[in-house]
């Protein structure tokens, strides 16, 4: 039996504990035994109020002995005192793996145990995350990151992504797809996919634009020209092009790069189909163009991702 730890704060967020919580309790189910065993832990045993002011008892963090410890969102700030920290570290040593749900990255940051690691969190704290920890490669939009033993996902809902991909790794895809039908959520939205359609500094108020991007994203095969997205939302080329940049700040060719990229990049970490078949089906039409694209977007080629994946 697999003891994971959820290492709570005051002003922790309940959806963050509840949703990855009761993943692991659904693959209780699903598996037809109890192979994860749930711990709440925060830095003392005793009640700890979360962010809506109810009180949850909690153990102590010292001398837990774990599988996986799980640091869940709450504040920023502000931040846990170093003796906190140190019991983090202590027990992420103790540990097979580590993983944080929304700003619990923060945690694992100030702890120093995502020095030189890939991670990210909440999109609305992802440039705060960079900033105040640059040794830290912060991927922004992704639902949830792997690096090594350590893994983190993005806000709220994200945490129950990141419990069916540790679970997927315990007890292989059916189990996992199993207790992703028991909570009645999609079986499983891939770490590489977009925390939003194209990137978290997107967000178009204009009805018009937000067509477009779903028109976009619903023929992403096509060749999709601007005279395409104009007429498929009823504007002039120019028109378009104009309000595209103000709405986006970028290019309507950016925005269809960018979704073609993030959905390839789900492909490539979630399955074997062979490179040239992908960058086809998302429309980059051959694999050296969905290779450049990827270099601009994520910094290392297709292959590379998947080799990371794998290994």
């Amino acid at each position: 039996m697999r003891t994971i730890g959820f290492y709570v704060s005051p002003g922790f967020q309940m959806l963050d504990l509840a949703g990855p919580a009761g993943a692991f309790e659904a693959a209780n189910l699903e598996l037809g035994s109890p192979a994860y065993r749930i711990h709440l832990l925060a830095d003392d045993a005793g009640a700890v109020t979360n962010s809506l002011g109810m009180a949850t008892v909690a153990a102590s963090l010292n001398d837990a002995v774990l599988d996986t410890l799980v640091v869940i969102g709450g504040p920023i700030e502000p931040r846990l005192s170093a003796g906190a920290l140190s019991r983090i570290v202590d027990a992420s040593n103790r540990c097979r793996r580590v993983a944080s749900v929304c700003t619990g990255a923060f945690t694992l940051a100030a702890a120093g145990l995502l020095d030189g690691c890939r991670a990210t969190t909440h999109w609305r704290f992802a440039a705060r995350l960079q900033q105040d920890y640059p040794s830290i490669r912060v991927e922004a939009d992704r639902i949830y990151c792997r690096d090594g033993n350590i893994w983190t996902s993005a806000g709220i809902t994200a945490g129950i992504d990141l419990a069916l991909a540790l679970i997927e790794e315990d007890h292989g895809f059916d189990i996992a797809k199993g207790a992703a039908q028991h909570l009645v959520v999609y079986h499983r939205r891939h770490g590489g996919q977009s925390q939003f359609a194209a990137s978290v500094d997107l967000a178009p108020k204009n009805n018009r634009i937000s067509a477009a991007i779903c028109y976009a994203r619903d023929h992403i095969a096509e060749a999709l020209t601007l005279e395409d997205l104009a007429e498929a939302v009823g504007m002039s080329r120019r028109q378009f092009s104009r309000a595209f940049r103000a709405q986006t700040g970028t290019t309507p060719a950016r925005v269809v790069e960018r979704l073609r990229a993030d959905m390839a990049r789900g492909r490539i970490e979630s399955t074997t189909e062979p490179v040239e078949r992908i960058a086809e089906a998302v429309g980059f039409g051959d694999a050296e163009n969905m290779r450049r694209a990827f270099i601009r977007i994520y910094g290392q080629p297709p292959q590379s991702i998947r080799r990371a994946i794998r290994g």
